[in-house]
């Protein structure tokens, strides 16, 4: 946790470097077409953002290391958790701050590509873990059923990945274009209420009658 902690404050540093050079407000948030629709003070943006990545990470591994079921999440798995939250501090806080003194950066298309990869690597790896109270697909049929959990899994991992990828190339194709708001509503909302309902699915298949 220690070390994880100190990566998501390594930002600091370059905050430390260039606090002065950063205008008063710094956008924060965009809109599906790339424009920042929400602005904060750059001390906020500097520092605050950091901190509260820290504090996330924190929170993320204390439910990660007390999951009386810790020993189910596949080692990969548990290596993608631990470290996201640092990488995102890591990578998208300094984007921000480069973007507000003016560098040109698409970030729309990083945001989607980061999202991508992410469902890529969870599909990869997610099925390797069994039942625990954390990492997965936490449903009352899949938390009361093993078998459940593995075909629940098993499908999403393929799903996330071809879902990951649809979202990389959907945020390159369809970039500062206004269906590509409805292409990642509609891709993420598949990801989660599929899974979701093949899940239930086989619970009814299971106990009916």
């Amino acid at each position: 946790m220690v070390l994880s902690s100190v990566v998501c404050l390594l930002p600091v540093i370059l905050s430390l470097a260039i606090y002065d050079d950063l205008p008063e407000q710094v956008a924060i948030h965009w809109d599906i077409t790339g424009n920042p629709d929400n602005f904060a003070p750059k001390a906020i943006a500097a520092f605050g953002l950091p901190f509260f990545l820290l504090t996330v990470n924190i929170i993320t591994k204390i439910f990660l290391y007390n999951d009386p079921k810790r020993e189910n999440v596949s080692k990969a798995m548990r290596i993608i958790v631990e470290w996201l939250i640092p990488f995102l501090s890591l990578t998208f806080v300094p984007i921000t701050l480069f973007i507000a003194m003016g560098v040109k950066i698409p970030m729309v298309i990083t945001v989607m590509v980061f999202v991508g990869i992410v469902f890529i690597l969870c599909g990869n790896y997610l099925p390797k873990s069994r039942q625990n109270y954390v990492v997965g697909i936490r449903l009352p049929w899949t938390l009361n059923d093993t078998d459940n959990w593995n075909k629940t899994h098993r499908m999403a991992g393929y799903l996330w990945v071809f879902g990951g990828i649809a979202l990389i190339i959907g945020s390159f194709v369809f970039f500062e274009s206004s269906f590509l708001l409805v292409l990642i509503l509609s891709i993420l909302t598949l990801l989660i209420i599929l899974p979701v309902l093949y899940s239930y699915s086989l619970y009814k298949r299971n106990n009916t009658g």
